[in-house]
């Protein structure tokens, strides 16, 4: 696998496979997700997968809806820039991020916890 130019310098974290992948509009983010929880969180690493908890349930698309907004408050983007492109009914979701900002890589990298960068 080819590693995207400066990713080592940006301060991301190398795991096996990222879980960003750069795509021609912007990233696809590779999640695992726990509805439910007490607080919306990016727990750190999972393997290949960033895991995240949501305050929210498994129901009738709210952990989806909760995905979604946590991410455009973290990234400081419109909610209109996600895209659930699999895993509608799955805590193994992919979520497209349809954003050019030259910044983005680094925020994305800032969603890691710094104590959490390696599985």
């Amino acid at each position: 696998m080819t590693w995207p130019a400066g990713w080592a310098e940006g301060g991301c974290p190398r795991p096996m496979t990222p879980f960003c992948l750069p795509t021609a509009q912007g990233y696809l983010l590779r999640l695992t997700v726990v509805p439910g929880a007490q607080r919306t969180q990016v727990v750190g690493l999972y393997g290949d997968r960033l895991k995240l908890r949501l305050a929210a349930p498994p129901e009738k698309g709210s952990a989806n809806r909760e995905l979604i907004d946590f991410l455009a408050r973290s990234l400081n983007l419109p909610k209109s820039s996600f895209r659930l492109t699999a895993g509608a009914q799955s805590r193994s979701k992919v979520v497209a991020v349809e954003d050019l900002s030259p910044d983005l890589r680094d925020r994305l990298c800032r969603l890691v916890p710094a104590s959490k960068k390696s599985a």
